[in-house]
């Protein structure tokens, strides 16, 4: 099982790597104010993950930066399940007004990110 997911991981990587989809090009004040905005945000997540690679495209398209952060590094791990709540990517932590919320689900981050910065 173990070999299959890895195959089918590397087939991922490497589609997502050939086709990674064209970044939404905003004016540089408007870029600049959405990138101020997203500093609170980051997405645990892992590299493999077909849910992962969803939620990355998304951003990718919608010209956001977010930070990264991989799931699999224990300290981030383990950040995951006590704050979080959970062991489950992707999940986006959102600091807003010195609150913290993780969103799990990759059609919920995506709902939530396409509703804050289209």
């Amino acid at each position: 099982m173990f070999v299959i997911r890895w195959i089918l991981g590397r087939i991922i990587l490497l589609a997502n790597f050939i086709f990674p989809g064209k970044k939404r090009q905003r004016p540089v004040a408007e870029q600049a104010k959405i990138d101020e905005q997203t500093k609170g945000l980051a997405l645990y997540q892992y590299a493999a993950c077909p849910f992962c690679v969803k939620v990355r495209r998304a951003i990718r398209r919608q010209g956001l930066e977010i930070a990264i952060v991989d799931a699999k590094q224990d300290a981030n791990k383990q950040q995951l399940i006590e704050q979080g709540g959970q062991l489950k990517v992707p999940c986006l932590k959102i600091n807003k007004d010195g609150q913290t919320q993780w969103m799990y689900e990759s059609n919920d981050i995506i709902a939530y990110l396409e509703k804050q910065y289209a």
